[in-house]
């Protein structure tokens, strides 16, 4: 199996950059939106001119909508088909930091608040430039500090995203730099054929559930070379909320290569994955300085089949925790007395898992890899592995193949097995 799945993944990638070309949008008029009475100024808001621009090009069957040499303050604004919307040099879109500017809106199956770009059932559209959109975060991180939920789907703490693509089909994103969304920063959603490409992405270091880039129940996407320091995962892949009613896409035939991490909390498949995930491939990810490293998470009540994962060319340096797979999220080892639940709908299948070719050094645990006593997580493989940590990892309730797997500690068990591990070295 093991084979099968290396060269599946060896097709996927030798074609990805054909799979996904970039965005064609249509390259008519060019809409300047100090031609609609945008000032720039960073003072006055800049809403109606800014879409009026939008909505011009677009009637006229599209073409570029150009910020250029300002700081263009706005409430909410939506792309339409055959758009690029081109932030020049200099140019920052920034959001309103009334907080009423953000309209109610059904968002992901769940209520929440209108994100600051935003394009719903369209296609061909890109965001392009060197440019800046920031979201102006900083008062809703406060307002969220004080209520526990504020980062969970339907909260009614919700706060608005930066940029959501929902629906969407031929999305190009790149060399803009997002920063300071007052939570998620770029969702592709229910979308596909999606470019991430030469893009930053920024947000301090505490800043609450500021995630630099999730694609959820999205299909044939390519992240490449992205650096993103942010206040939590720098990558999360979703495909469906807890406790999800059901009809959930999975996130499928996604690559990521040439990433660069600082702060946050590392690329994560999951937690809320109810649609599943597969066909996911990450290669040359550098992580410096992040809580965790790779993390596939889940648990009975968000879970799905995640399969064909492969990781290649991993370097991660003072990371907390390097590697967990884990169907125990928020928690990662099972509590002693853990028992088999009925298997449901929402119960995580992971399988068919490949990690190779990955140095770590960690400053708080080499990792685990956990399953559920009805759930195992099978077909794990391990190749040319070696973590550096104070503590050891740890396997549970799952079945591992091993080949230069490498962990060293200072003192104790390097490997600990739990009930339900089988580990074989070969």
């Amino acid at each position: 199996m093991d084979f099968q799945l290396l060269a599946r993944f060896s097709t996927f990638l030798a074609c990805s950059l054909f799979l996904f070309p970039l965005s064609t949008a249509a390259a008519g008029r060019t809409c300047d939106v100090r031609q609609d009475a945008a000032k720039g100024d960073g003072v006055t808001k800049d809403t109606l001119a800014i879409q009026a621009a939008v909505d011009e090009c677009a009637h006229a069957g599209g073409g570029t909508v150009r910020l250029s040499g300002g700081i263009f303050l706005s409430a909410p604004i939506v792309l339409r088909s055959h758009i690029t919307f081109e932030l020049a040099a200099g140019a920052i879109l920034l959001g309103s930091p009334d907080h009423g500017d953000y309209p109610a809106k059904t968002e992901f199956h769940n209520p929440g608040l209108q994100s600051l770009v935003s394009a719903t059932d369209a296609e061909d559209v890109a965001i392009t430039g060197s440019g800046v959109i920031d979201g102006n975060g900083e008062s809703w991180w406060i307002e969220a500090r004080r209520f526990k939920d504020a980062g969970i789907l339907g909260s009614e703490h919700s706060r608005p995203r930066l940029v959501v693509f929902d629906h969407c089909h031929h999305i190009r994103v790149q060399g803009v730099t997002l920063q300071n969304s007052p939570m998620w920063q770029l969702v592709p959603y229910n979308s596909d054929d999606v470019v991430i490409r030469n893009i930053r992405v920024l947000a301090p270091e505490k800043s609450p559930n500021t995630d630099a880039i999730n694609p959820f129940s999205s299909s044939n996407v390519v992240i490449d070379h992205v650096f993103a320091d942010v206040g939590d995962d720098n990558i999360a892949i979703k495909s469906g909320a807890i406790n999800s009613p059901g009809g959930d896409l999975p996130s499928k035939n996604i690559r990521i290569t040439h990433v660069d991490f600082r702060h946050g909390h590392g690329l994560s498949i999951g937690s809320e994955i109810a649609g599943g995930a597969q066909n996911i491939s990450v290669d040359h990810a550098n992580f410096r300085g992040t809580d965790n490293g790779i993390r596939i998470k889940a648990n009975r009540d968000r879970g799905n089949d995640v399969s064909g994962i492969y990781f290649h060319d991993v370097q991660m340096e003072d990371v907390k925790t390097a590697l967990i797979v884990s169907e125990y999220y928020p928690a990662v080892l099972p509590p002693a007395d853990v028992a088999p639940a009925p298997v449901t709908r929402l119960t995580p299948h992971f399988h068919d898992i490949v990690i190779e070719n990955m140095t770590a050094t960690a400053t708080t645990s080499a990792g685990a890899i956990a399953g559920l006593p009805e759930a195992p997580i099978k077909g794990v493989t391990l190749r040319d592995v070696s973590i550096h940590a104070p503590s050891g990892f740890t396997i549970g309730y799952a079945t591992v193949v091993a080949k230069n797997f490498n962990i060293q500690v200072p003192a104790g068990q390097a490997i600990t097995k739990l009930p339900g591990a089988l580990l074989q070295n070969r």
